[in-house]
């Protein structure tokens, strides 16, 4: 798959017919990003960074059971897409494990907090009559309670 990727590759399927890899939908997951490209004759190319993601399910039909495939639903926050599918994809168990502890690899990296999540994008938590406008939008510990200061 031909990405800007800049990692090392630590996984790349693509979307399965049956048991078969008979398809133009391709994944790949490096260090810090989850790549979906899409189609043939238009081609469509995603990308997700790792620590946007805020959830990894799995499902598995009869079908994908009894085929060795399985569809990774991985939810994100502001995105254009809020889930995404890495349908049909071989070994779907192990590529969840591996997704869910690079996530949290990567959030504990790059220290992601709270803020990234909750209110930034969904109007805000604010407790004790806050004014949402006093809110340090960096998140800066100006309390020392070790919490952003706007949660």
């Amino acid at each position: 798959m031909a990405t800007q990727s800049m990692g090392d590759i630590a996984w790349k399927d693509r979307k399965h017919w049956l048991w078969f890899p008979f398809s133009f939908t391709k994944y790949e997951l490096d260090d810090e990003h989850l790549y979906v490209q899409r189609g043939f004759f238009s081609t469509t190319y995603d990308e997700t960074l790792l620590y946007r993601i805020v959830d990894v399910r799995l499902v598995r039909t009869l079908g994908q059971k009894i085929c060795g495939t399985g569809t990774v639903l991985v939810s994100v926050r502001v995105d254009q897409d809020h889930v995404i599918e890495l349908k049909n994809i071989k070994k779907p168990m192990e590529v969840k494990r591996l997704l869910s502890k690079m996530v949290e690899d990567i959030r504990n990296e790059k220290k992601v907090v709270g803020k990234e999540f909750y209110g930034i994008m969904g109007g805000g938590h604010h407790h004790d009559g806050e004014d949402p406008d006093d809110v340090n939008p960096d998140g800066v510990d100006d309390d020392g309670d070790g919490m952003p200061d706007h949660f």
